[in-house]
């Protein structure tokens, strides 16, 4: 059986980094915190919530995409692996901290 590359799980979570109280974000999965924008190492594939390295995700750069807006590189603190995440920057609920994605963007962590 062929896995899906995508699976929603848009569940709310408390950051293991800052304590924020994250919500689900309602139209995607929720995968980092929108305070301080680290993410926590759980999934294989986007949304599956598979990977047992369970580490957190320090945000380590921003990348600009012409059709996906801005791309947040997390590094994983535990085994050193780099994923790639979408920003949340225009969500209703919580959205992602604009001045935070600029000075990654700018290399300014």
């Amino acid at each position: 059986m062929e896995n899906k590359r995508f699976t929603k799980n848009d569940n709310g979570f408390i950051c293991e980094n800052c304590g924020f109280e994250v919500k689900p974000l309602g139209y995607s999965s929720r995968n980092h915190c929108p305070k301080c924008l680290c993410s926590k190492h759980v999934d294989i594939m986007p949304g599956d919530r598979q990977n047992e390295c369970g580490g957190v995700m320090d945000p380590i750069k921003v990348e600009t995409d012409p059709k996906k807006g801005y791309i947040i590189l997390h590094k994983c603190r535990k085994c050193g692996e780099i994923k790639r995440n979408r920003t949340a920057h225009e969500a209703e609920v919580q959205p992602d901290s604009i001045s935070k994605i600029i000075k990654l963007t700018a290399g300014k962590i």
